[in-house]
């Protein structure tokens, strides 16, 4: 019996094999729960080489990961989350297919250099790029959620994936930075207007993780610069993709029921 048995996750950003998304799919999906993941429809092109060696397929090779190694349901999903019409039509399928939906983490995000500038350099498209996925993108899954849960009755639980660049930002990541505060906000707001019915809103803010996201900053396999980051860390160590995705599925059970409209970093020290 998993703790999650019969209850059904949405996870958004979950394409990425060495990725955050999918090890919180996974991780409900090891409990028990039937899973929804979501991406952007990644061009196989940009895929790093570790995912073209190993015949990677983003959200559909996570959904088959599910089904194979834990025996409950999955759906793959292409979804922008920054368009209210395809979140909609990704909670109505998740309904549609499962029966209801329980859980949603949003982990969608900008690429890491999207909006990686000088500040004078920085333009509004990039900017505003950023804002929409990280903080209008999980406002509105978020919101389509939390619709269906009141529906339903019984409550249910969110989980913002932040990061501890808001409160550590270097000055050439200040979009991401600044969106990253943003959603901080939006975690405690949100936080305190569901609780009363019962759904339960919290944040995880990684510190510097080992994920693909970083590729583009420090290299696969990693340079110089990345032994440099990791210096900056008290434990001296990155954190995993699989310490985030459990600690945001543990974030979802019984026993973190009482807690509400926390953002909690996770970050080996980072930003003590």
């Amino acid at each position: 019996m998993g703790k999650f048995d019969g209850k059904v996750a949405l996870i958004t950003g979950a394409g990425r094999m060495r990725g955050i998304g999918r090890y919180a799919a996974l991780a409900f999906a090891k409990e028990g729960a039937a899973v929804t993941v979501t991406g952007t429809g990644r061009d196989p092109s940009t895929f790093p080489d570790d995912e073209r060696e190993a015949g990677w397929l983003d959200v559909d090779s996570v959904a088959k990961e599910i089904v194979k190694n834990y025996g409950v349901g999955a759906l793959s999903l292409v979804v922008d989350v920054t368009d209210p019409a395809q979140v909609q039509e990704a909670v109505d399928r998740t309904v549609a297919e499962f029966g209801r939906v329980d859980f949603l983490v949003n982990n969608a995000s900008a690429s890491r250099m999207a909006a990686w500038a000088a500040f004078e350099d920085l333009t509004p498209e990039a900017w505003r790029h950023v804002m929409d996925v990280k903080v209008t993108g999980a406002f509105l899954c978020t919101q389509a959620v939390t619709k269906q849960l009141l529906r339903q009755g019984g409550g249910g639980s969110i989980v913002n994936v932040i990061s501890v660049e808001a409160k550590i930002s270097r000055a050439t990541d200040l979009a991401y930075a600044t969106a990253s505060g943003a959603l901080y906000t939006f975690t405690k707001k949100a936080g305190r207007a569901l609780a009363p019915h019962g759904i339960r809103v919290n944040g995880i803010s990684p510190g510097t993780t080992d994920t693909a996201r970083n590729d583009s900053l420090y290299g696969y396999p990693r340079s110089q610069d990345w032994d440099d980051r990791l210096q900056t860390i008290p434990l001296g160590r990155a954190g995993t993709p699989e310490e985030m995705g459990n600690f945001a599925a543990w974030l979802c059970s019984k026993e973190a029921e009482f807690i509400v409209g926390q953002c909690i970093e996770i970050d080996g020290g980072q930003s003590a």
